[in-house]
């Protein structure tokens, strides 16, 4: 009695294992007629069907393979880091121009609000001449606009 019952045990257990590894095709006829066989037909073009889940791939295509399929994953991951670099590199010249505003900003409210400006020259201190302020003024002009406006479109070029 044991004895059937192992044995029966053992074909059921194998029964799921068999079944999945059967194939089913799927293929049109010359009339529109769909057919289906566990057999592919010669000279017919079929698709394989999984008969678990219901999709269906064409036998007459080329199959993705293992290798195939982590070149395309490493291939995504790639462009997925470029842009996530690309990204920090457009944040960080962003941040950048922010601070260089800034800078400029101050600057131009220093220079307009005094009227003696001293700056230091080879060790030794002097004041800067009307005529020197106002060039040190179109500088830091130039410099604001130049990064307090909106920034630079990169991709001119493409």
């Amino acid at each position: 009695m044991n004895r059937k019952i192992l044995i029966f045990s053992i074909l059921m257990a194998a029964t799921p294992g068999l079944a999945a590894d059967s194939s089913v095709y799927k293929w049109t006829d010359d009339n529109g007629v769909t057919h289906f066989g566990d057999r592919q037909p010669t000279g017919k073009k079929a698709q394989q069907v999984n008969v678990r889940s219901g999709t269906s791939r064409n036998t007459s295509s080329n199959r993705v393979t293992p290798q195939e399929r982590l070149n395309q994953l490493e291939e995504q991951q790639q462009a997925t880091a470029e842009r996530k670099k690309e990204s920090a590199v457009e944040e960080a010249n962003r941040k950048q121009r922010e601070a260089n505003c800034e800078t400029a900003k101050a600057n131009l409210k220093v220079i307009s609000s005094n009227a003696r400006i001293r700056v230091e020259e080879n060790g030794e201190q002097r004041y800067l001449s009307p005529e020197e302020i106002d060039v040190q003024r179109e500088k830091f002009e130039a410099f604001a606009e130049e990064n307090c406006g909106p920034a630079p479109d990169n991709n001119t070029d493409q």
